[in-house]
Formats: C-alpha cells, sequence, structure tokens
C-alpha cells in the first residue's frame, strides 16, 4: 500500500486573511478558497462551485457555509457538501495555524 505524501504550504498570515470573505491562493495545479471563519476558525476548499464553476472565494460566508456568488449555492467549507435541494460536493483541505501563520495541508509529490 502506498502512502499518500502531503505537504503542508504557507499561504498567508492569519490577520492578513479577510473576515467572512474567501481568499484565492494557488498552490501548483491546485486553486483553493481560503476562509477565515468566526472565531478564528481556517478552511480551505476547492474555488469552483460544481454547478457552473463560480469563484467560491467571491462568495459571502455565513457560519460555516460559503454561498456561491452566481447562483447562491450554499456550500459547507467543513464538509465541501452542497446543501439541497442542490447537489454536488468541492473538495475540502485540512488547515493548520501555527504562530499566526496559515497552512493548507495539500497531496504532494
Amino acid at each position: 500500500m502506498m502512502e499518500k505524501l502531503l505537504s503542508k504550504v504557507f499561504v498567508s498570515r492569519l490577520e492578513d486573511l479577510p473576515e467572512k470573505l474567501g481568499k484565492t491562493v494557488i498552490i501548483g495545479e491546485l486553486e483553493l478558497a481560503v476562509f477565515k471563519l468566526e472565531e478564528g476558525k481556517v478552511r480551505a476548499i476547492e474555488n469552483r462551485c460544481p454547478h457552473k464553476g463560480g469563484v467560491l472565494a467571491e462568495g459571502m460566508v455565513s457560519g460555516e457555509h460559503v454561498f456561491c456568488p452566481m447562483h447562491d449555492w450554499k456550500i459547507s467549507t467543513r464538509s465541501g457538501k452542497v446543501q439541497e435541494p442542490d447537489t454536488g460536493c468541492v473538495q475540502t483541505y485540512e488547515t493548520e495555524v501555527k504562530n499566526n501563520e496559515v497552512y493548507v495541508i495539500v497531496p504532494g509529490k
């Protein structure tokens, strides 16, 4: 069984992330939306809505969810799942905050 290699990539200082808004982060081939939620939680998800490819970093954030700016689909930043009646899912990525620095854990090489 092959182990998955993971890389911890610095994306921002915590104070540089906007509150309740997303930030687009490019890591190699990946385009992520990184969000600082209430209470300083940080979440990272794929930056494209599964519906029509809307840029999720530009969406409104409410609690643990982001609303796609194109058609208002509600997507969980925790699970990546789209709220019913819409369907779909985006990839989520683990984050880590250490010494006010935000890291995203992504598949490595």
